[in-house]
């Protein structure tokens, strides 16, 4: 089976997987029985079966089945439901508006190599930040000039100021920051970590640090499953606190290079490997984009629309986007914006190319 994105639909969550018998020549010459059991699916076409078998707990309702057809290139596509607790979410260290505490010891990593960044920080105060925008929206609030035009927040030492892709520490005695510029940079593997705000106040991007409590050890998570999973958390956490659905993913050269529309954020993805005499093999992202789980697996994702904005593509659309107070800007690392893009690309040209694109979108599953 190439895989499932779903959402909930009361108790039940939807599956729409395709299954592929293992000659395309033999489906137009050949009729195929096609049998769906509460934990099984196969196809069969003369002696050749492709069967996906369901993670532990999964279970389908057949009699839910429906929109079975036959695309050429792509095998046969089918829809029903099917029932799943809510898997718990890929372990990808501190989730920082739920996880950071104050009164506790937080040692802060480079994701990328495990260096140390800051170690045994405790915070007294750990405050979330006003949206990256709140200024602009000042003038809308304030009938004289913006009281707050020179006013800038900076963290003491025992304060993190939380922002939406970013978070603020005071300096204190670390030191990373880069001589050419005012990008953070990792000592080790000169990985880009953040940026300077002032002489004492450093912003760190939550796809580039790993922050864990003191007392437990460097766990390393492939960069592309941190990466997807750093980013999808942020579109929920905002899509839910915010109630917006675009956003506009820059660099930290200012240059915007994608564009997001969150479809759901709900989704349940199932993951087959198959078992066949033919023993064909579909994965949807492949080892380094799911968290690895055995032959088969689920894994909470989210299903956006995005398009690339490098090479002036799209441009007269990312001007629009930018300048629409429903969209909401993600910053990150201009090197990080290209990773994802990479990842967004590898996992569309995983899936059949009828369910690749919508409304000349390309569409995108993450598991966070």
């Amino acid at each position: 089976a190439r895989g499932a994105a779903a959402r909930p639909d009361d108790s039940f969550r939807r599956l729409n997987p395709s299954l592929c018998v293992p000659s395309e020549a033999d489906l137009s010459s050949r009729p195929v029985d096609v049998s769906v059991a509460a934990d099984r699916l196969e196809a069969r076409s003369g002696g050749s079966c492709e069967a996906a078998a369901l993670p532990a707990g999964v279970r389908l309702a057949p009699s839910s089945c429906r929109g079975l057809r036959r695309l050429p290139g792509e095998g046969l596509h089918l829809r029903m439901r099917l029932r799943r607790p809510p898997p718990p979410r890929a372990d990808l260290g501190v989730t920082l508006s739920e996880d950071l505490k104050p009164q506790k010891n937080y040692v802060f990593c480079c994701q990328s190599c495990g260096d140390i960044i800051v170690k045994d920080r405790k915070f007294l105060r750990v405050l979330p930040l006003p949206s990256e925008n709140w200024t602009a929206l000042v003038d809308e609030w304030c009938c004289h000039p913006n009281p707050f035009a020179r006013s800038t927040l900076h963290p003491q030492h025992d304060d993190c100021f939380l922002g939406d892709t970013f978070f603020l520490l005071n300096s204190g005695n670390e030191s990373h920051k880069s001589e050419e510029n005012t990008r953070v940079i990792c000592k080790c593997c000169k990985t880009v970590l953040g940026e300077t705000v002032s002489s004492d106040t450093i912003k760190y991007y939550v796809t580039e640090v790993i922050i864990r409590p003191s007392e437990e050890s460097f766990s390393p998570t492939p960069r592309s499953q941190f990466v997807q999973g750093m980013v999808a958390q942020c579109l929920v956490e905002l899509s839910s606190a915010k109630s917006t659905f675009r956003f506009t993913v820059k660099g930290d050269n200012g240059k915007i290079y994608i564009l997001i529309w969150l479809l759901n954020s709900d989704t349940l993805l199932v993951e087959s490997l198959g078992s066949s005499s033919s023993h064909s093999v579909f994965t949807l992202f492949g080892d380094i984009f799911t968290p690895s789980s055995g032959p088969v697996g689920t894994w909470n994702a989210v299903k956006v629309l995005y398009q690339p904005c490098i090479k002036s593509k799209n441009k007269d659309l990312a001007n629009a986007w930018e300048n629409d107070i429903g969209v909401h800007p993600l910053k990150f690392p201009s090197e990080t914006c290209l990773e994802l893009l990479l990842i967004l690309g590898l996992s569309t040209t995983s899936l059949p190319p009828s369910l690749r694109s919508m409304n000349s979108f390309q569409v995108r599953n993450s598991c966070y």
